[in-house]
Formats: structure tokens, C-alpha cells, sequence
């Protein structure tokens, strides 16, 4: 799974600059120590908060940034579609693939 700089701070695409702000700090708090309690290193987690945070904070960056997004997020889709495309449009149902009693309650209706 790819995570964007908006899941690193848990935001929305159209937060607002003070809402950045305020996600931002929230998530360093939650992780200012840079260790889980189990010892697991967060550092690289912290870097890539700080990375979110720079992009998200400048209008210029974050522009550029969400346009990119676009661009990934509309070829996923064109991907997706020429995939579910290529597959038939219809299954084949065979009289083993309908329940028993639906079955029966069908040849009651035909006699």
C-alpha cells in the first residue's frame, strides 16, 4: 500500500493550512520519543512526517504535490478499467450453480 504525505499527518486532500498545523503536531507528540514501547524505531516514521509536513505547508509544493496525486490516482483508474474490460461481462450459471431449492421451486412453477 502507498501512503501519501495526507495519511503521514492523517488529513484530508482540502485541509486547510491551520488544520496542517495542528496534525502536524499531534503526530510528532504521538511519536516524540522515536521508539515504540517495544523498542520498534520510528525514525523513519518521523522523517517522513517532517517530509509531509514541508510539502503540505507550502502552497506552491502542495500544488504541485496534489497535481501529481491527480495524475497517479486517474492512471490507477485507467489501469483498473482496461482490467475489469479484458474480463467477460457475464458469467455462464450452470443448474449446479443455483441452490436446490431454488431449483425446485422453479420446476414447481413449469409443471
Amino acid at each position: 500500500m502507498t501512503y501519501t504525505y495526507y495519511d503521514y499527518l492523517d488529513l484530508a486532500p482540502g485541509a486547510c493550512p491551520a488544520r496542517i498545523e495542528a496534525a502536524y503536531a499531534a503526530v510528532l507528540e504521538r511519536f516524540q520519543f522515536g521508539a515504540t514501547d517495544s523498542g520498534q524505531d520510528l525514525s523513519q516514521l518521523v522523517r517522513m512526517i517532517h517530509a509531509a509536513y514541508e510539502v503540505l505547508s507550502s502552497p506552491e509544493r502542495r500544488k504541485g504535490y496534489d497535481a501529481q496525486l491527480a495524475l497517479d490516482a486517474a492512471a490507477a483508474d485507467e489501469e483498473l478499467k482496461s482490467t475489469l474490460d479484458a474480463q467477460p461481462s457475464f458469467m455462464t450459471r450452470r443448474v449446479q450453480d443455483v441452490p436446490a431449492q431454488m431449483h425446485a421451486a422453479f420446476a414447481s412453477l413449469a409443471a
